[in-house]
């Protein structure tokens, strides 16, 4: 959603706490009778959920906790997120890694059964079509997560390309999976609470990899990763077993991992300093210019055979034009859209995603600047409603990731 989920929770929490339910109703729920509805809806709204529309569906931006207090408490303790908007599909078929290299940035086939990457499907141009988490299950099952924004395009993509590759012999298949929800749960209480509910010994799962194992008694895709920069996992259940599972989940935290909405999840995932798709990367960005250069296979740069190859490697040899980067700042938040220009007051770039910290308790932004302007500590203008103010690039992440891998 462009402008920030953040933004959006703030304005209708001041909306809600000035008793504007009217107004708040007629600008976000209008079209709630057309919206999808996860298997939790019913429990986000008996525990407090404000829902917004999201990409078609009707999600929660928050509970009765605010926005900052939820994204510390994640920080602190942990967070339950409904993820089930995302859509998670299967290929199957001896011919699932080759397929999906012709599509994705990665080197799908290096990767071992039970272990992951987050890669970027690009275009012709070079340019990002979406981002998503890919693990091997097997040699012959891979399994992904896409975008709820990006659902339509990116299945229409896939079958377009499958339909060509199987003209040709190629053997996979897929399958979507409207019948599992996901649920991510994230923070340092993650491991302990979810180690109540299985028995499979999660010591042993390190950041990116996967299983299919039995969680409170239903078979579960696990996957330890999450969109937070903390420890965490994302959790794939049957849809009837989904309100079981967050319940329990819960109720085994006592009290301490609590249900959260979209809005935290916007200001974890830009103190991580990760991408949003739709505002940090979309069709025109490059994984170069948008730091994710990590995400290309050593193979594949030197071999391509992914759309858009020629324009990326270019960029990989001679360097990108713009970069994306970190800033602080003083004044307002810089928000997406707002002009970032060098100390002599000339254009450089463009904010794509900002707010407050909750946990730096200070500005923090992402966006794309001119190369030569990207180096940490270079000292950038913020153009907001008409005023200047000081910001400073800076590294990324703003707070330290805790991913939990082999020491």
């Amino acid at each position: 959603m462009r402008g920030g989920l953040w933004q959006l929770g703030q304005s209708i929490t001041r909306r809600l706490s000035h008793g504007d339910k009217k107004a708040v109703a007629r600008r976000y729920f209008a079209s709630e009778a057309e919206l999808k509805k996860t298997a939790l809806y019913d429990f986000h709204v008996a525990n407090g959920g404000k829902m917004v529309p999201f990409a078609g569906w009707s999600m929660p931006i928050q509970y009765k906790d605010s926005i900052i207090d939820s994204t510390i408490n994640c920080r602190e303790n942990g967070s339950l997120f409904d993820v089930a908007h995302m859509c998670g599909l299967s290929l199957k078929g001896k011919d699932s890694a080759p397929f999906l290299e012709k599509l994705v940035v990665a080197d799908v086939a290096a990767l071992a059964p039970g272990t992951g990457t987050l890669t970027v499907f690009t275009n012709e141009k070079g340019g990002a079509i979406d981002d998503s988490v890919i693990t091997k299950v097997k040699d012959d099952h891979i399994y992904l997560v896409v975008n709820a924004g990006c659902r339509d395009k990116d299945l229409a993509h896939i079958e377009e390309h499958m339909k060509a590759f199987k003209a040709k012999g190629g053997d996979v298949s897929w399958h979507i999976h409207d019948e599992r929800s996901l649920l991510a749960l994230q923070g340092p209480l993650a491991a302990p609470v979810l180690q109540h509910l299985t028995k499979e010994d999660l010591s042993k799962l390190y950041f990116g990899e996967f299983r299919v194992l039995d969680i409170n008694g239903s078979q579960c895709f696990l996957t330890r990763t999450g969109y937070t920069g903390e420890d965490g996992f994302e959790i794939s259940v049957p849809s009837e077993n989904a309100v079981d599972l967050a319940k329990a989940i819960l109720e085994k935290s006592e009290g301490k991992v609590r249900l959260t909405g979209l809005g935290a999840r916007d200001s974890l995932r830009l103190e991580a300093g990760l991408c949003l798709y739709g505002n940090d990367l979309e069709q025109h960005i490059t994984p170069i210019e948008a730091g994710l250069t990590w995400a290309i296979g050593k193979r594949r740069r030197a071999e391509g055979g992914f759309l858009g190859a020629e324009v990326i490697l270019k960029q990989l040899a001679d360097g990108p034009s713009i970069r994306r980067v970190g800033f602080f700042s003083s004044g307002p938040p810089p928000r997406s859209h707002s002009e970032i220009q060098n100390e002599g007051g000339k254009n450089i770039g463009e904010v794509t995603s900002g707010g407050f910290s909750p946990c730096l308790k200070k500005n923090i932004s992402i966006g794309y600047v001119k190369s030569g302007s990207h180096k940490a500590g270079t000292n950038v203008k913020f153009v907001i409603r008409g005023k200047s103010y000081d910001g400073v690039v800076t590294k990324m992440p703003f707070v330290p990731t805790k991913y939990y891998k082999p020491s």
